[in-house]
């Protein structure tokens, strides 16, 4: 490994550094809050002649993926940023990109949905995107936002795989908020992330290919999400092998499925994204005091990381699932749905419970995993999941 630099910086910024020393060949996007520093900082990257990149301002998030499209079917390594309304904008065609199996890379700084109107982070935007054919990496940290971009560009380019992924970050906790990074060096990234040769580039006019085709006749369609299904099942063993190779190189470690404390774990909160360090910090005192608790965060969320999570969880009493979203009408929010679904033919399975937290940005506070920790006590010793979904940390509409 070459020398490193070492600097306090937010996800953003970082994100926007994966981009310059990966160099993608193009990258259109629109800024929209919490997101815009991204772009922001890779347009003066563009300006102060550091890459390479025909950089697109365009007038939407839904031209931005249109010409991301594009500039991926025509050959080039493409890449984009964008958060809450603006993946929103783009929802028709996330499932081009992926149907096209077009590796394009998006940095999503998750936020709220409108309405009411907020611009703080919580999960509702990429989880109305979970089926759109997007492979999808969470980050806890800034630090992880960096690595996680960077691994994004070499699994969604590996042959076997070629589809686009997401690296998500919690918008303003992770997205804004100033941390210690390590910035790896160009050329280390370089090395690693490789050189993209496309394999049916469509400005190959020597070896003419079709792209985005009429799949009306037969099964055509079915053939096509047949092996679009194939390609994310088999996504989990090169994210392992990209993050394992990009650990090799920097002595960070990479985990699908990140757990603490569950050698003798007798109850576990499962979250994603930057809530999961809240969790460990409340565990870590717990188990001074000699509690059994433990907590375990989902790096990958799309495809969903089934067998890990298994065996991150035997011999677990208690389970409770903290969801960043909802899915009204469901019995379950997005995340604990995931989780119960996995652990469904598991013969001695933890009995479960689900909250909902954080939604516009509310506050996780430590009391309130304290509490999370202490209510699944009862869960614990009474051996059943409780039904429904239980938010923590609001008001009720008495109170309000």
């Amino acid at each position: 490994m070459r020398d490193v630099k070492v600097l306090a910086s937010s996800g953003n910024e970082m994100i926007a550094h994966a981009f310059r020393q990966v160099d993608p060949d193009v990258v259109a996007a629109y800024p929209i809050t919490p997101q815009t520093i991204i772009v922001e900082r890779f347009a003066k990257f563009v300006a102060d002649g550091l890459v390479h990149t025909e950089y697109v301002q365009v007038e939407s998030e839904h031209s931005a993926m249109s010409a991301s499209i594009g500039a991926s079917a025509a050959g080039a390594r493409a890449a984009t940023a964008t958060a809450s309304q603006g993946l929103a904008y783009m929802w028709e065609l996330l499932h081009v990109a992926a149907g096209m199996r077009l590796p394009i890379v998006m940095a999503n700084a998750n936020r709220a949905l409108s309405a009411p109107i907020n611009i703080h982070g919580d999960h509702s935007d990429v989880m109305g995107a979970r089926d759109t054919g997007w492979i999808m990496l969470f980050a806890e940290d800034a630090q992880e936002a960096y690595d996680n971009t960077l691994i994004a560009f070499k699994v969604a380019e590996h042959p076997d795989v070629l589809l686009p992924v997401m690296s998500c970050l919690d918008g303003f906790i992770t997205s804004h908020a100033l941390e210690r990074c390590v910035l790896n060096a160009d050329e280390d990234v370089k090395e690693f992330v490789g050189e993209y040769k496309p394999e049916h580039p469509l400005l190959d006019t020597d070896n003419p290919s079709s792209h985005g085709m009429f799949a009306n006749i037969g099964n055509l369609y079915m053939e096509a999400k047949f092996a679009e299904r194939k390609a994310m099942d088999c996504a989990l063993d090169h994210i392992k092998a990209a993050g394992n190779e990009w650990a090799e190189i920097t002595g960070r470690p990479f985990e699908v499925v990140k757990s603490y404390g569950l050698e003798d774990a007798e109850r576990v909160v499962v979250a994603i994204g930057s809530a999961a360090g809240n969790f460990r910090h409340v565990a870590r005192q717990l188990r001074e005091k000699g509690e059994k608790v433990g907590v375990v965060n989902l790096r990958v969320f799309r495809p969903f990381p089934t067998e890990d999570l298994i065996k991150a969880l035997s011999g677990v009493k208690a389970l409770a699932v903290l969801d960043r979203a909802d899915s009204f009408g469901a019995s379950q929010a997005p995340l604990a749905a995931e989780v119960r679904a996995t652990l469904y033919d598991v013969e001695d399975r933890p009995a479960t419970k689900n909250y909902v937290y954080g939604l516009g940005g509310a506050d996780l506070t430590t009391n309130m995993c304290e509490q999370v920790f202490e209510e699944l006590k009862a869960v614990a010793e009474s051996g059943k999941s409780e039904p429904g979904i239980h938010y923590i940390g609001h008001r009720t509409i008495e109170e309000a």
